[in-house]
């Protein structure tokens, strides 16, 4: 085995223990919507729907601006709470904030049980 080989996982070390630096947090944004036509290729039927990015950003307000920006980029307008949470992160930080790993989950309104529901 190469010993000078990384394996793809070593930024995540580099990164806790600060021989990898960067100014983004990592987060996962929740945002309640609605998908304005049917996207296959984010397997999503048109209606009320969750829409979740994993994003590396600034602080929340960047994050929950990045998930606005890229939901009505893709057909999504947001019609209810975005909820921003800290999370680890699955892929390394870049130059610049992004997103990545957008989903989406279909939800008829009467679906919905209380505040709390995502």
């Amino acid at each position: 085995m190469n010993e000078n080989k990384e394996s793809p996982d070593d930024w995540k070390l580099k990164l806790r223990y600060g021989q990898l630096h960067t100014p983004y947090k990592h987060f996962t944004a929740l945002a309640e919507g609605k998908m304005e036509a049917d996207s296959t290729d984010y397997k999503c039927p048109a209606g009320m729907a969750w829409m979740a990015m994993k994003t590396w950003a600034t602080d929340n307000d960047e994050s929950a601006d990045m998930i606005r920006v890229i939901g009505k980029q893709i057909g999504f307008t947001i019609t209810g709470r975005i909820q921003i949470y800290d999370t680890a992160p699955e892929k390394p930080p870049r130059e610049k904030p992004f997103g990545y790993d957008i989903a989406f989950t279909p939800f008829r309104e009467g679906d919905r049980t209380g505040e709390d529901a995502p």
